[in-house]
């Protein structure tokens, strides 16, 4: 489990994921921001999709955008991020026609498609060194205490 987890990309590359982590990180907790406000009810009375599955969601676009903010967890945090916005594309592109990119108000995939691109990034790469991973699921455990 721990090689899960442990940093597999250091120096100025975990900088570049510690920025992307911290952007997209926050970017999806502030998505899912009003989801987690109403977990079970943001998408309407109407919605395809069952009151629970949308509460799964929600929590999921929060903590998980949480977990890519600290780098905690990040592939797992990453794996639920990637199954939420795969199920967000297909709703918006396939079942609505909408397109990818469009002007305000109308709505597009292009923002779940980016988040869905980055997950799939952090499942392969996991956090970097510079992450609470690499701290907790140091190579070889955790250093001994000299007395």
């Amino acid at each position: 489990m721990r090689k899960i987890f442990e940093a597999r990309v250091t120096g100025a590359a975990a900088f570049g994921l510690l920025v992307v982590r911290l952007v997209f990180g926050i970017a999806v907790m502030l998505h899912g921001l009003p989801k987690i406000q109403n977990p079970t009810g943001w998408m309407g009375a109407d919605s395809p999709i069952p009151p629970a599955l949308q509460a799964v969601a929600a929590f999921v676009e929060f903590f998980g955008g949480l977990a890519w903010v600290v780098g905690l967890l990040t592939p797992l945090a990453a794996l639920g991020v990637a199954g939420v916005m795969v199920k967000a594309v297909e709703v918006l592109g396939a079942t609505r026609g909408t397109p990818f990119v469009s002007k305000p108000p109308q709505p597009s995939f292009e923002l779940p498609t980016l988040f869905l691109a980055v997950a799939l990034m952090l499942m392969f790469t996991g956090a970097g060194s510079l992450s609470l991973d690499a701290a907790l699921f140091r190579k070889g455990g955790s250093k001994p205490k000299r007395s």
